[in-house]
């Protein structure tokens, strides 16, 4: 049972980069807008922001809580500077779980009748709940195939390889060592045994 040969890894790689990519623009345009000043958005994107809110019936965006922004200020702050390098590694060929699960099982398992949080439009259907999470469970799932693939990644493999043949390489002890030998070996060989 080998690793995940190089086309699959190429294709990781560029999954991974394409999401780290289009994670750039959502964070900033759209996310946000959430615990930024207002003016500092044209009003197609805050106009967009309330489409979808409304449209997915997404109330973390219409009525935002404190620990969701607090969710956000954490991408502000740790996770936005990450995605480029991120972006460049993954698409040159070189974890955001945690916060789903509670954004997720508010979706899923929140009460909406009796929450007085929720002021905008709330998901009252099955289908109306799902919505939302079918956009936010992308952001699950990707960082889950991520930690995946780093752990049964093959480049962990070469990089021991390449550390240990390093060093080998600087470790001239077991070449002495192998040519000493040899010339023992050559001298027991050649010369007559007394």
């Amino acid at each position: 049972m080998g690793g995940p040969t190089d086309r699959q890894c190429h294709g990781m790689e560029s999954l991974l980069g394409l999401y780290f990519l289009t994670h750039i623009p959502i964070t900033l345009f759209m996310a946000l807008q959430v615990v930024l000043l207002h003016e500092l958005y044209p009003v197609e994107f805050r106009n967009l922001l309330m489409w979808y809110a409304k449209e997915f019936k997404d109330m973390l965006l219409q009525e935002p809580s404190a620990w969701f922004k607090s969710f956000l200020f954490y991408k502000l702050v740790f996770q936005l500077p990450f995605f480029p390098i991120a972006t460049y590694a993954f698409l040159k060929g070189i974890p955001t779980m945690t916060t789903l699960i509670p954004i997720l099982s508010t979706f899923l398992f929140e009460d909406f009748s009796k929450a007085s949080g929720f002021k905008g439009q709330r998901p009252e259907t099955l289908h109306e709940r799902l919505s939302p999470v079918s956009v936010y469970t992308l952001y699950l799932l990707i960082p889950f195939v991520l930690l995946v693939f780093m752990l049964q990644s093959p480049y962990k493999y070469e990089e021991k390889r390449k550390k240990k043949k390093k060093r080998e390489r600087n470790n001239h002890w077991p070449r002495v060592r192998d040519a000493f030998t040899l010339f023992i070996l050559f001298l027991n060989l050649s010369l007559p045994h007394l």
